[in-house]
């Protein structure tokens, strides 16, 4: 089973730009993941024969959203952090409510659960640090929550590189927004709850690399950063076959990210 997640940056340019038909036809994911498609799927016109898809939009248009688009029928769709969840932090600030902006999709199948995340953006003055300080607990409580059921898969744009190896200049960024110590410490704590990192988990050097500013031809220089994941239970980990960057792929700032499993269901 293939597993892709794709920060599109807008679904409806990367269809019209036939980035997003070429991609299918490539890599024919068994499950796509998508993180701020920018639309409702009423205005989209997609060619998508032999997969289901499941949306959870912004309530703002023409922003953020997340969908996954799947060739096997799950048995339960979920959108968003459950209410019992999100009561306990503090999930709105002056820039909004990030429970109404679609950043959580989640799948359950019969062995496992599939989830894919839009982490707000932390912005240039880290003005939703704060923000980040009670979103990435509170996710990781729900994956933790669907792990006591069975083993999760959860991917998308965690606005976050993690470790120096995954941005091109550390030092230069350090303490800027994706590369704080509250941010990084969110991430490290999906680790320490027992979850891994799967490209990081066959690949340990660095210059890999998901996303790269429009600036500076940053993306033909390599100067990027690695700020979206695919992570996994401990107990995938044996059927994991591999983990990959596709950054060959065009249409968004961001290139997919994929995992490759055997023997799920």
């Amino acid at each position: 089973m293939k597993i892709y997640s794709w920060n599109v940056n807008g679904l409806r340019a990367v269809i019209k730009k036939g980035d997003w038909q070429r991609f299918l036809t490539t890599h024919s994911p068994d499950i796509i993941c998508l993180q701020e498609t920018k639309a409702e799927p009423a205005q989209v016109e997609l060619n998508l024969p032999g997969y289901e898809e499941y949306w959870n939009s912004a309530e703002k248009k023409g922003y953020s959203g997340t969908a996954i688009f799947t060739k096997e029928s799950p048995s339960a769709v979920f959108l968003g952090i459950p209410k019992d969840i999100a009561d306990k932090y503090t999930l709105l600030d002056q820039y909004g409510d990030t429970t109404k902006e679609g950043r959580v999709l989640t799948l359950e199948f019969e062995g496992f659960f599939v989830s894919t995340v839009y982490t707000p953006n932390a912005k240039d003055d880290l003005s939703r640090v704060a923000m980040r300080q009670q979103w990435d607990p509170a996710y990781l409580e729900y994956m933790q929550q669907l792990e006591s059921q069975k083993p999760v898969i959860f991917c998308g744009d965690f606005n976050v590189a993690h470790t120096e190896l995954d941005l091109a200049r550390p030092k230069e960024n350090r303490g800027k927004k994706g590369y704080t110590e509250e941010e990084r410490t969110g991430f490290t704590d999906f680790t320490k709850a027992g979850f891994v990192d799967t490209f990081r988990h066959f690949e340990k050097s660095g210059g890999h690399y998901t996303w790269w500013s429009h600036f500076a031809q940053a993306r033909v220089r390599n100067i990027g950063w690695r700020i979206d994941y695919v992570l996994v239970s401990r107990d995938i980990i044996p059927l994991l076959k591999n983990a990959r960057i596709h950054n060959e792929t065009m249409g968004s700032d961001h290139c997919p990210v994929s995992i490759e499993i055997t023997g799920i269901n």
